[in-house]
């Protein structure tokens, strides 16, 4: 006896070699022998053999008119041997009741299982929408066809053209379109961003990062709304200054002005001059609104986001020629041992009457030329005391960081700057601690920690950044974080820190400007007037929202430096290049920015140049494979240009955001004025 029965929602067939009670010991064709219970047995018969009657009933099932037999089924349940009789017109054989199982099995929008062997058809509305259904995924599946095929050609088809950016960064796994692309990118054994490279998607590898960036944090476009701009007060009073700024030339928001005066009794007054977008745009107008958003100017290479639109930066820009409203804190000083006697601060109009520029003065004004009052440059006079001043206050902060028990600042490290044009770049070294950075870098430092003063004594929050050990005590690495309250900065050598002196490139200065014009106007009745009071929840989220901000803005200039780096190796026909080990297998290129890893790197002293032969790089994941070709003495003055990742020396990252304080020339894009450490810190 054989039988035909079900096992695991599959159908099989066997010869019977024992029963006992109600299992049967069955033996299938492939001589495999199975226990088989009573309940799961279809039908019993004797001819033909096993293996043909499978045969015979598949052949059955294949030409089974579904159709016909959802119409001959009726609407009430059945077994299949009552309505193999009604199909075939007689009783059916057991081939064929095997093949109208296997039809009815395999057919289950037309027919529903309601036990072994009894089905139900089902309702015509819901076979008709299953068809219907069978039938578009038909008809998706050519389509998606004819799209795998365009893209394995080079070309991409017109429906995806618009759906580029959705299909890489944040695609619907279940539409055609992206189905299509994994496809076509599988078979030709590449991967989704390279492919639309390849077919005309994507126009560059720096579109391709562009557009993530852009579709992650400004989906509605980088654009602003029409906005009206902002008017400051008309009753700010004139100084009675010539301010002057130093930037790079391509620096448009200009944010800090200088002005120096000898006064009558033999003192020297500076003033620090910021830009005071606060004194237009107020709190939750729709500037503000715009502001928050962003959080921040992003920055790369060649290019910037800004966070005002560009009529409210021109507006509050300290733009040559103008009387710009600004937030100024003057300092009275004893140039004989240049101790601060007295500040003071308030709004006003300040006359700006240049905006030097770092490309301008860096062949003449240096250490040399401004410690001999040689030289001829505009401002000589200012500069020079400018640079004495700020000896004073970096010597300062020096003893500072010596009690908090910290190392040195590295002060002849190397920075880079980038300058694009027509995507030609030029990647320019320059040596951190310039005169020109360091007076603007301590003069901002100053600024910032006398103005968080200035916010605590009045009892007034703002946002600062500390700096201290981590969790683990004083062995632990430096933490820089982002408080409410007055903190030191370790680093920095400053009992406290409040970014208070970039208001037109990041929402945390201008949410301080706030602050401190309430303190300048109201003095200890400030806390009542201030914008943000304390355990201000706003204020609080705020502070997390920048932080998120800030780390993504940064680590997309990072990327975007890196992808610069890798167009400057094919701009110059690289072939051999020098670099210095930072760590183990990680080195920088010399001429560079460049950090790379050499897997296999034998070990080397810090600071040791090797030779490289580049065998490829690659713009898309932004990778560089090299191949060591000898490794040089260690040179000293290159281990002193590297720390760029020495997180062990806790000065590290405080003399980067020293750099970082708006002035020093940055190893990122000039405008920016920060490096890889300092953004850390």
């Amino acid at each position: 006896m054989n039988l035909f029965f079900e096992e695991s929602g599959d159908f099989k067939v066997g010869t019977v070699l024992s029963q006992a009670g109600e299992a049967y010991q069955v033996e299938m064709p492939s001589g495999k022998r199975t226990k088989v219970k009573a309940r799961d047995v279809m039908l019993q018969f004797d001819k033909p053999d096993p293996a043909t009657l499978l045969e015979q009933a598949k052949a059955v099932a294949a030409d089974v008119d579904l159709e016909f037999l959802w119409e001959v089924a009726g609407q009430e349940e059945f077994g299949f041997t009552e309505l193999g009789a009604e199909y075939f017109g007689h009783a059916p054989l057991a081939f064929e009741a095997a093949g109208l199982v296997l039809a009815l099995h395999g057919a289950p929008i037309y027919f529903y299982k309601k036990g072994r062997g009894r089905y139900k058809a089902a309702p015509e509305q819901s076979l008709r929408a299953a068809l219907a259904g069978i039938e578009k995924k038909k008809q998706q599946a050519i389509v998606q066809a004819a799209y795998v095929e365009e893209l394995k050609a080079g070309t991409l088809p017109q429906a995806m053209q618009p759906l580029v950016q959705q299909l890489l960064f944040k695609p619907d796994k279940n539409s055609i379109e992206f189905k299509a692309l994994e496809t076509a990118a599988d078979e030709l054994q590449t991967t989704a961003p390279r492919l639309m490279l390849s077919t005309g998607g994507i126009a560059s590898a720096k579109e391709l990062h562009m557009g993530r960036f852009l579709f992650e944090h400004f989906p509605r476009g980088a654009g602003f709304p029409p906005v009206a701009v902002p008017t400051p007060p008309a009753d700010l009073p004139l100084a009675n200054v010539a301010a002057f700024s130093i930037d790079d030339v391509t620096t448009t928001e200009i944010d800090d002005a200088f002005s120096v005066e000898k006064l009558d009794d033999g003192t020297v007054r500076v003033g620090i001059h910021i830009a005071a977008p606060g004194l237009g745009i107020r709190p939750d107008d729709a500037i503000d609104k715009i502001a928050r958003a962003r959080m921040s100017t992003v920055y790369m290479p060649g290019d910037k986001i800004t966070m005002l639109p560009d009529d409210v930066v021109d507006a509050y820009t300290l733009a040559e020629g103008n009387d710009c409203p600004a937030l100024s804190l003057y300092a009275v000083l004893d140039p004989a041992t240049w101790t601060v006697l007295s500040t003071t601060t308030r709004a006003e109009r300040v006359p700006v009457k240049n905006n030097l520029r770092h490309n301008d003065l860096d062949d003449v004004v240096n250490e040399e030329t401004l410690n001999k009052g040689e030289g001829d440059y505009p401002h000589k006079m200012e500069l020079g005391l400018l640079w004495q001043w700020a000896l004073q206050l970096e010597a300062g902060r020096m003893k500072k960081r010596e009690a908090f028990g910290l190392k040195p600042e590295q002060a002849n490290r190397v920075d880079f700057n980038f300058y694009v044009e027509d995507d030609v770049v030029t990647i320019v070294r320059r040596k951190r601690g310039a005169p020109l950075d360091k007076i603007v870098a301590e003069l901002m430092i100053f600024a910032n920690s006398t103005w968080g003063k200035l916010l605590h004594d009045c009892g007034v929050p703002g946002i600062y950044r500390s700096q201290g050990p981590g969790a683990g005590g004083w062995a632990a690495k430096m933490q820089v974080r982002m408080v409410t309250h007055a903190a030191p900065h370790q680093g920095l050598g400053v009992d406290q820190y409040a970014w208070s002196t970039s208001p037109l490139r990041r929402y945390t200065d201008l949410v301080n400007q706030w602050q401190i014009l309430a303190c300048a106007s109201n003095g200890v009745t400030a806390p009542l007037v201030a914008p943000f009071k304390h355990r201000d929840a706003t204020l609080f989220s705020i502070v997390s929202a920048f932080d998120a901000a800030y780390s993504a803005y940064n680590d997309f200039q990072q990327n975007m430096e890196r992808y610069w780096c890798l167009r400057w190796l094919a701009q110059e026909h690289a072939k051999q290049v020098e670099a210095v080990v930072l760590k183990d297998e990680v080195l920088r290129l010399v001429e560079i920015p460049l950090v790379i890893r050499l897997p296999g790197m034998p070990q080397a002293a810090r600071g040791a140049q090797v030779r490289l032969d580049i065998v490829r790089w690659d713009e898309v994941d932004l990778s560089l494979e090299a191949r060591l070709l000898e490794v040089a003495a260690v040179a000293p003055e290159a281990a002193e240009e590297l720390g760029l990742d020495e997180e062990e020396d806790t000065g590290e990252a405080a003399a980067a955001e020293a750099a970082e304080a708006e002035g020093a020339v940055a190893v990122t894009d000039p405008e920016t004025q920060t490096d890889v450490a300092g953004q850390q810190a």
